[in-house]
């Protein structure tokens, strides 16, 4: 019986690269979807209003 040899793994270090690269991209895409401006503008305005006035 053969042994498979395995040429499609990587070493750690380019593990680490790849994982930064999707982090940083995680991020971003979380914070073009919960920019905080972006959220407020999009929302509807009270429709209660200020009852102390």
């Amino acid at each position: 019986m053969k042994k498979e040899n395995h040429t499609d793994k990587i070493t750690r270090k380019d593990a680490i690269k790849k994982m930064g690269k999707y982090a940083a991209l995680t991020a971003v895409g979380t914070f073009v979807i919960l920019n905080p401006l972006k959220a407020q503008t999009s929302s509807p305005p009270d429709p209660g209003g200020n009852p102390f006035d």
